[in-house]
């Protein structure tokens, strides 16, 4: 094999990318979760307080509004997502933006499960954004602050009217910590601990605000709500969900790591130092893409582009004349020959997307590991390409 083959010398100290559950916090040790409240009822005066130590500290450190309401709720994002829409959609007409394939299953939700008649799909290819002054503030909206599987973000919350009618309900999974999101343009946002805090999976976040409770308490669905879906009691919001008193029982050993990713972003500068971090990563790649041969960005805009879910496509002319199939293959190699090397694990493009790579570059990954990887992605990618070449 030529020197032109020889792999990079340094390796990435961390090599771990995945877009979820993401990279822990640097120097995290499972020994720090050892005051635990485990063993305990997350109903006991401990255990609640340590659940409410994590609202609280999660609002101050986001600059959530006093007067709206954090919550931790079952099934991860996906379930505070559920819990929006099955409560308070119905009442207005509504507006879904759809980009990317969490989006997507929103459409799904409301359209096939919902049966919303009165729905408008304002649509847009992977890499892309729909037209965002299509959208009608008379009506619900429903949209992704930024997009896990596409790198693709909206640019900022000047799009969305103050004196809106409809509610603003946002899946902000993958931007909260890492973005600076306008509350007060947003009725309802939704995250999980497991993105940019690189928190353990499995428990989702509920913010409200009063424009969405005044909605909850004098709207009543059609369709019946499960348990874990309830958010009012007797046409009132209940309250406890807000302090501490989980629907059901969460993890105190998840509860105790959230507390610890939290007590980290203080330490680093809180949301600005959090959002420098995910930026820096952002730009090493911006960097490296701008001299690159065959990688560019799947985010078609600069100002649209992600910088957690950092999405890259191959824009080589000899891998977009192979099928899709084989476009599929080369992509799917190149991940699987940097884990390998334990270079880089987990960062194949989501199965839905366009063939390509996705690195994850949020607070918790060090601008250094992703320098340290850059290399190796041209190395990896001229090994591949060589390899299929020879046995086409």
């Amino acid at each position: 094999m030529s020197e032109h083959f020889t792999p990079p010398t340094t390796k990435p100290r961390v090599p771990h990318f995945s877009s979820g559950p993401c990279a822990k916090r640097p120097g995290w040790s499972v020994s720090n979760l050892q005051n635990a409240c485990v063993g305990r009822s997350h109903r006991s005066a401990d255990g609640r307080a340590k659940l409410a130590e994590v609202i609280e500290r999660s609002k101050k450190i986001l600059g959530v509004p006093a007067d709206y309401r954090l919550g931790i709720v079952p099934a991860s994002d996906t379930g505070a997502v559920e819990m929006a829409l099955w409560s308070l959609l119905g009442e207005r007409p509504l507006d879904i933006l759809a980009w990317e394939s969490f989006g997507q299953e929103w459409v799904k939700d409301v359209v096939d499960e919902l049966k919303l008649p009165d729905t408008r799909l304002l649509k847009a290819p992977y890499g892309s954004l729909p037209d965002l002054d299509q959208v009608d503030f008379s009506h619900d909206v429903v949209f992704l602050w930024n997009g896990t599987t596409s790198g693709v973000r909206v640019p900022d919350g000047d799009w969305i009217e103050d004196d809106r009618q409809g509610l603003t309900i946002c899946d902000a999974t993958s931007a909260v910590f890492a973005m600076d999101i306008p509350w007060k343009k947003l009725d309802v946002v939704t995250y999980s601990w497991q993105k940019v805090l690189g928190g353990e999976a499995q428990h989702g976040v509920l913010v409200l605000s009063p424009r969405a409770v005044e909605r909850l308490e004098s709207y009543q669905p059609a369709w019946p709500l499960p348990k874990l879906f309830r958010l009012t009691q007797k046409g009132k919001l209940i309250e406890g969900i807000f302090k501490g008193d989980t629907i059901n029982t969460p993890s105190m050993l998840c509860v105790e790591d959230a507390i610890d990713g939290l007590t980290w972003a203080e330490s680093i500068g809180g949301l600005s130092g959090l959002i420098g971090r995910s930026e820096a990563n952002l730009a090493a790649i911006a960097k490296w893409v701008e001299q690159s041969s065959w990688a560019d960005f799947l985010a078609e805009k600069p100002e649209v582009r992600s910088c957690t879910s950092i999405c890259l496509k191959i824009a080589d002319s000899w891998f977009t004349g192979l099928s899709p199939e084989e476009q599929a293959k080369c992509a799917n190699k190149i991940a699987k020959i940097l884990e390998k090397q334990e270079v880089a694990y987990d960062i194949a493009s989501y199965r839905a997307a366009p063939p390509g790579l996705r690195i994850w570059g949020g607070a918790t990954v060090e601008t250094a590991n992703i320098e340290a990887l850059l290399p190796w992605l041209d190395w990896a990618y001229t090994t591949v390409k060589a390899e299929l070449a020879t046995v086409a």
